[in-house]
């Protein structure tokens, strides 16, 4: 749409305006109200509830905070067993004061869907705690969103959010305004100028389409690809509604390597080591290890899981392990009988 068009537009929209004030003051002072009201939410900044920190597996490691916020421009789902909308931001690489590098990404849900989470925490709606599950669906809208592999373990960052409120609001507004795209032949209808509401809706509708084109479409709906055009099928969405449970990985097996060490002394009959790779365990204490003669059996709830046959028998009480929390790596050691 030209930049007459939309002024030809305006000029109708105010004409129609004019004409209201004169026949139905009420219905005029009504109408100006309502989106004078509406613009004014549609317009507020999105507003951070909390920040959450969690570890970048891949495809380059690294470190991620997540900002979640609450945003009027984000419905919310019609009721708690639909799925969530989720609007996201950029993707941002920053670097502390020590030199260290990090990421951010905000995430955006209805303040509505918030306020039902710290209730559902306890917290009556009021700024609390949220729940688990608001954590874990905003890190799953990031793997998708934007290719990551991601830790399932988090921590709240207690600093409170990365970047400014300025910041928070340019990210997430770099991307498309949330809304639905007009029907096809719709602006020349009978009906797309039937009132000043309408007209109003359409005119914004039109400019948003200009003015963004680099933006994504809207998926607010199951059927909502079906009616999306050809050349936007591959383009990522602003909004994105996902599941509102969460299913957890199944455990995986880690990379190991098991070695027998010739004994060096007279009457050793050597040591067996096993070398475990966890890139995902911050710490031994997550780590349940269970030794038997014959074999070697590791859990870490939810990650990992692992039984190693040993080559030779083992003496099970001369077992050690010892975690290089650095290189995240689980070293157990055990003599042979």
């Amino acid at each position: 749409m030209s930049s007459k068009d939309v002024v030809q537009q305006a000029q109708q929209l105010w004409s129609m305006l004019d004409d209201m004030s004169q026949d139905d003051p009420q219905a005029y002072q009504t109408f100006i109200q309502k989106h004078m009201k509406e613009g004014l939410e549609f317009s507020s900044p999105p507003q951070v509830h909390s920040c959450v920190r969690t570890d970048i597996l891949g495809p380059k490691k690294g470190v991620l905070y997540v900002n979640i916020c609450g945003w009027k421009r984000v419905p919310a789902a019609p009721d708690p067993s639909k799925p969530v909308p989720v609007c996201g931001g950029k993707l941002e690489t920053h670097t502390d004061p020590d030199g260290e590098s990090y990421t951010v990404l905000d995430v955006a849900f209805s303040p509505s869907e918030l306020r039902r989470s710290e209730q559902c925490r306890g917290g009556g709606g009021g700024g609390g705690e949220l729940d688990p599950q608001v954590y874990l669906l905003a890190l799953s809208f990031a793997q998708r969103q934007h290719g990551l592999s991601l830790s399932e373990r988090y921590r709240i960052h207690s600093a409170g959010p990365r970047g400014s409120r300025e910041d928070v609001q340019q990210r997430l507004e770099c991307r498309k305004q949330p809304g639905s795209r007009p029907a096809p032949g719709g602006a020349h209808g009978p009906d797309a100028v039937s009132s000043p509401a309408s007209l109003l809706q359409h005119i914004s509708s039109l400019r948003l389409e200009d003015t963004e084109n680099q933006s994504s479409e809207i998926v607010i709906g199951p059927t909502a690809a079906a009616a999306e055009p050809e050349q936007n099928k591959n383009k990522k969405a602003l909004i994105q509604v996902i599941s509102s449970s969460y299913a957890p990985l199944q455990p995986q097996t880690p990379h190991y390597q098991l070695l027998v060490i010739p004994g060096g002394g007279i009457g050793s009959r050597g040591t067996v080591e096993l070398t475990v790779e966890l890139p995902r365990v911050l710490s031994v204490s997550e780590c349940q290890l269970s030794v038997s003669q014959t074999d070697v059996l590791l859990e870490v709830e939810d990650l990992y899981l692992l039984l190693v046959e040993l080559p030779e028998a083992v003496d099970e009480d001369s077992a050690s392990a010892t975690f290089n929390r650095k290189k995240r790596r689980l070293t157990v050691r055990l003599d042979v009988l």
